[in-house]
């Protein structure tokens, strides 16, 4: 119970602050509101390129969107998707409390927003989880229709976790897990893993043990000279290339 209460500051750094908008980047959007199945008031922005596969994002467990803001532009600029990205619970705009079973319904309700309010088929939809998002767009593209899964920065599990940076809770099982190894085998979409060679947070060998139990087609892109928070920036024009060829690759490729 005291690690569940004590969660926030250990393993969700929420930031209230929003510090620019797409507008900053010279990005069209629209300011979106919308509902968790618990009645939390969720907020993101749509970024809107008709046409294009919807690039939805997960991220991590610091900030809120708005410290993506560069990321988004160069995703813009060399990829070539319509964004949505969102807030979860407590940061930037987005109302409620923080906890692990909130993130999954508010991820929930960010694909049901894409999906049903925006009218976005499943095969257009490409999920892209970064760090702890990685456990969000995971669940979700076991459960849903997707284009693809997108996975940056993973970690294994929750236990995992704990014990690199907890090893005096070794034991500790949180009610509600992330768990995107024990996911992974069931996911049917391809899967592309990204990790910097020298995260200093979450090490790579936790994407090679995704990487070895995820089903074909898959892969596997380690960055050199990356780490936890600079993988696009290191990685260049490779790095969008990347990501440009596997969410625009034939259903049959």
């Amino acid at each position: 119970m005291f690690w569940e209460f004590s969660e926030k500051g250990i393993v969700f750094f929420p930031d209230p602050v929003l510090i620019g908008t797409p507008a900053d980047y010279s990005l069209e959007y629209e300011e979106v509101f919308f509902t968790a199945a618990d009645g939390v008031r969720l907020h993101g922005w749509w970024m809107p390129r008709p046409g294009a596969p919807v690039f939805l994002w997960f991220h991590g467990n610091a900030g809120n969107i708005s410290h993506r803001l560069d990321n988004i532009r160069l995703l813009w600029d060399k990829v070539g998707v319509q964004v949505f990205i969102f807030d979860y619970r407590e940061y930037g705009r987005s109302e409620g409390r923080i906890n692990r079973e909130g993130t999954y319904k508010d991820a929930a309700a960010a694909y049901r927003y894409v999906s049903e309010t925006r009218g976005i088929p499943g095969e257009d939809i490409v999920l892209f989880g970064r760090s702890l998002g990685t456990a969000l767009a995971t669940d979700l593209a076991v459960k849903m229709p997707c284009r693809g899964l997108i996975l940056e920065s993973a970690f294994t599990n929750s236990s995992d976790m704990a014990r690199l940076y907890a090893p005096f809770m070794f034991d500790w099982r949180p009610k509600v897990p992330y768990d995107n190894l024990g996911k992974i085998d069931r996911i049917k979409v391809p899967v592309l893993i990204i990790h910097g060679e020298h995260d200093e947070i979450i090490p790579v060998d936790m994407s090679r043990r995704l990487y070895a139990a995820a089903l074909q087609p898959k892969g596997l892109y380690i960055i050199p000279g990356a780490h936890h928070n600079d993988t696009y920036f290191v990685g260049g024009g490779p790095y969008f290339e990347r990501l440009k060829t596997f969410i625009h690759r034939k259903a049959d490729d």
